[in-house]
C-alpha cells in the first residue's frame, strides 16, 4: 500500500487527515472512471459483436442492428455505469448512425407525446413543492390521523400514498421524509432500535411506491408506457381508464402493505401526544393559506379534471402543457423554481427509450426474439401475465422502473401478439409491477430516501421487502383475474 500513497504524493507516515481523505477520494474517483471506461467497452463490444455477426434466419439487418443497440443499452441501464438520459442520447446518435431509423424519425420520437406528458406533470407537481400547498396537504392528512400510534401510522401510509396519485413518488418521500423524522424525533425514537421508528419510515417508503402505480402522475414510468402503446400499436389509454384499472389494485396493495408493517414491527409506543403537537404546530407555522398557493391548487386541481373527462378529446400532452402554460401566465411559478424542482434527465431519457422500443417493432426485431426464444413454451394468456409481471418485479428490484419498462414493453407486446394478450393489459402487466420495488435502496428513490434515515437496516429492508413483494404480486395477480374483467381489461 505505501507505493501507492507515494505514487498520490502523500506519505503514508506524516500525511494529514485530510490528505488522506484527498488520497481516498482521488483513488475512489479513478476506480468509478475505470468502471465506467470497461462498462462501456463491454457495452460496445456487445454492440460490434451482435451486429456484425451473420444474421439469423428471420432476422433483417436492421433487426439485428437494433437488437445490438437493445443490448448494448440494457448493459448500461443496468449497470447504471452513465446517467439513464446519456444512454438514451448514446442510442438515438446510434438508430440513424448505423442506419435502422432515418435520422429525421429516431431524432423526431424525442418529441413524442409522452415525454411532453412527463414534462408538464413535472411542472406541475414542482409547483405544489414551491408553493408549499404540497407540505399543508401533507400535514393536515397526518393531523387526521394522530389519535393512537396504528392510526399515525396508516395515516403516514395512506397520506404518502394519496400524495403519490398526483405527484412523482420521490418527490413525495422527500416531501414528507422531514415531516416523519420531525415525528420520530418528538416521540423519542432511537434510531436502528425502534421498532415503531422502523414502522414509520417503512410506511413512507412503501405508501409512496404503491401509491405511484394508481394515476399517470406518480411515476413517470406509467406516460412512458403508454407513450410506447401509442408508437407500436396507435392506441390512446385515457388517464381514467388508468385510474379505473389501477386504483383498486393500489387500495389492496396498501392493506398488504400495513399488513407486513404491523406483522414485522411491535408498536413500541404508547402515547404520541407529542407527534400530534409537532404536526399542529407545523401547520400553524405555515399561517394561512396564501394566494400562490390556492391558485396552484385551482390550476392542478382543474388539470386533473381535465385529463380524467377530456383526454381522448384533448390529448394527455396537451392538457398537461396548458396546464404547466397556465402557471406561468398567472405568475405563479418562475423558470428558476422549475429548474429546481424538475429532473430533466429523467425526462430525456424517455424520448431515448421510446426511440429504441419503436426500432425493435419496425425492424421486427422483437418479433423475432419471441418467436425464437419464447414460442417454444406453450402458455396461457393469463401464464403469460404471471411471468410477465414477475419478471417486471424482479427487474425492477435492480434497475430503474423505467428502464425496466423500457426493456420489457416491446418484448411483452410481440409476445401479446403471439399468446392473445391485448396490448392494453400488457400495458398494466408491465408497468404496474415495474413500480412495485419493495427490498433494496436502490430499487427506487423513496426506498433509498428512507433508508437513509438510519432508522432501519438492510437485513430488515430485505425481510419485509421481500414478503411485501410476494404478497403484493400475488394480490396483483388475483386483481388481474377477478377484477379486470369486471372492467372490460379481459385476457
Amino acid at each position: 500500500m505505501d507505493h501507492l500513497h507515494e505514487a498520490e504524493g502523500v506519505s503514508p507516515i506524516r500525511g494529514s487527515g485530510g490528505e488522506w481523505r484527498s488520497t481516498a477520494a482521488r483513488l475512489l474517483m479513478a476506480r468509478r472512471r475505470n468502471w465506467r471506461l470497461f462498462t462501456l467497452a463491454v457495452s460496445f463490444g456487445v454492440l460490434i459483436l451482435i451486429s456484425t455477426a451473420p444474421a439469423p434466419d428471420g432476422l433483417t439487418q436492421q433487426g439485428q442492428k437494433a437488437l445490438a443497440i437493445f443490448a448494448m443499452c440494457i448493459i448500461l441501464w443496468v449497470t447504471h455505469a452513465f446517467p439513464l438520459a446519456v444512454t438514451s442520447f448514446l442510442a438515438i446518435a446510434l438508430l440513424p448512425i448505423m442506419k435502422v431509423m432515418d435520422p429525421g424519425e429516431a431524432f423526431a420520437l424525442f418529441g413524442n407525446e409522452a415525454v411532453f406528458f412527463i414534462m408538464g406533470a413535472f411542472i406541475l407537481a414542482a409547483a405544489l413543492l414551491k408553493s408549499g400547498l404540497s407540505t399543508r396537504i401533507a400535514l393536515i392528512f397526518l393531523s387526521r390521523f394522530g389519535g393512537n400510534p396504528e392510526h399515525l401510522l396508516l395515516g403516514v401510509l395512506a397520506s404518502s400514498a394519496f400524495l403519490a396519485f398526483w405527484m412523482p413518488a420521490h418527490a413525495v418521500a422527500a416531501l414528507m421524509f422531514p415531516i416523519i423524522l420531525q415525528i420520530a424525533r418528538s416521540l423519542g425514537l432511537e434510531p436502528g432500535r425502534s421498532s415503531y421508528g422502523k414502522a414509520l419510515f417503512f410506511s413512507l417508503a412503501w405508501g409512496s411506491i404503491i401509491g405511484g402505480v394508481a394515476t399517470l402522475l406518480g411515476g413517470a414510468r406509467n406516460p412512458l408506457a403508454i407513450g410506447i402503446l401509442w408508437q407500436h400499436h396507435h392506441l390512446r389509454l385515457g388517464f381514467g381508464e388508468w385510474m379505473v384499472a389501477a386504483v383498486p389494485i393500489t387500495v389492496v396493495m396498501l392493506c398488504c402493505a400495513y399488513g407486513v408493517i404491523r406483522f414485522f414491527f411491535r408498536i413500541d409506543v404508547a402515547d404520541i401526544s407529542r407527534a400530534r403537537d409537532a404536526l399542529r404546530a407545523a401547520i400553524d407555522d405555515l399561517g394561512k393559506v396564501s394566494w400562490p398557493e390556492r391558485w396552484v391548487g385551482v390550476v392542478v386541481g382543474g388539470t386533473i379534471c381535465c385529463w380524467i373527462g377530456l383526454s381522448h378529446t384533448v390529448g394527455l400532452a396537451n392538457i398537461a402543457v396548458l396546464g404547466a402554460v397556465s402557471l406561468f401566465v398567472l405568475n405563479l411559478v418562475r423558470w428558476n423554481d422549475i429548474e429546481d424542482y424538475v429532473n430533466w434527465g429523467v425526462i430525456l431519457m424517455y424520448g431515448g427509450a421510446i426511440a429504441v422500443a419503436t426500432a425493435l417493432t419496425e425492424t421486427g426485431a422483437a418479433q423475432w426474439l419471441v418467436v425464437s426464444l419464447l414460442t417454444r413454451y406453450e402458455l396461457t394468456p393469463f401464464m403469460l401475465v404471471v411471468a410477465i409481471s414477475l419478471v417486471a418485479k424482479v427487474l425492477t428490484e435492480g434497475i430503474s422502473n423505467a428502464a425496466a419498462v423500457a426493456v420489457l414493453l416491446p418484448i411483452g407486446f410481440s409476445l401479446g401478439e403471439v399468446y392473445g394478450v391485448h396490448p392494453v393489459l400488457m400495458v398494466y402487466a408491465v408497468a404496474i409491477p415495474s413500480g412495485l420495488a419493495f427490498s433494496l435502496p436502490m430499487g427506487t428513490p423513496p426506498n433509498a430516501i428512507c433508508y437513509s434515515s438510519g432508522y432501519y437496516g438492510l437485513r430488515e429492508a430485505l425481510k419485509a421487502g421481500f414478503v411485501l413483494n410476494v404478497a403484493s404480486w400475488i394480490a396483483f395477480l388475483l386483481m388481474v383475474k377477478l377484477y379486470w374483467p369486471l372492467i372490460g381489461v379481459r385476457l
